[in-house]
């Protein structure tokens, strides 16, 4: 098995099927406005790495290098899927592996992903790698009916935070 950055756009190409399995609004756009979206997101410094065997993409994590004060220099895995037929077979094991060695490399002091609650197969391959479950993971859709953002009913204020 060889991994490698999916650089030029045959070889990004040649991972929207494995990552819309992870990503299914990937499958709903053309190739080319979703080969557009990664070149966004490249200019933002997200890398796309592929696991390759007998020719075949077989598994492909989306990740980015960044730096923060609460966990200082980190690797973040945004995608980490392996094609459906190919899973159990170690593909996703090498490309994590891959990935904590690029995080070790470039100085970082952790890799961090998230994973969504639904998701107890990945969640198990996570802490079987020695990931631990570390926080909960808040959204808001924005613009979505009924989202009117943050109100006061007498909740006071974060913990930590400045009055």
């Amino acid at each position: 098995m060889a991994i490698h950055l999916a650089r030029d756009d045959d070889a990004v190409a040649a991972c929207l099927p494995v990552l819309a399995q992870l990503r299914p609004d990937l499958a709903r756009e053309a190739p080319a406005d979703a080969l557009l979206r990664i070149r966004r997101l490249e200019a933002e410094g997200y890398r796309l790495a592929a696991a390759h065997e007998a020719g075949e993409v077989r598994a492909v994590a989306g990740f980015r290098i960044a730096e923060n004060l609460a966990w200082g220099r980190f690797l973040y895995v945004d995608d980490l899927v392996t094609d459906g037929p190919q899973r159990g077979r170690g593909h996703g094991a090498a490309l994590l592996t891959w990935l904590i060695e690029r995080a070790r490399e470039a100085g970082c002091d952790e890799v961090h992903l998230d994973s969504g609650v639904e998701r107890m197969d990945a969640h198990r391959f996570y802490e079987g790698h020695g990931f631990a479950f570390a926080s909960h993971h808040f959204r808001l859709r924005l613009g979505e009916p009924g989202v009117e953002g943050v109100r006061d009913e007498g909740q006071g204020d974060v913990p930590g935070e400045i009055p």
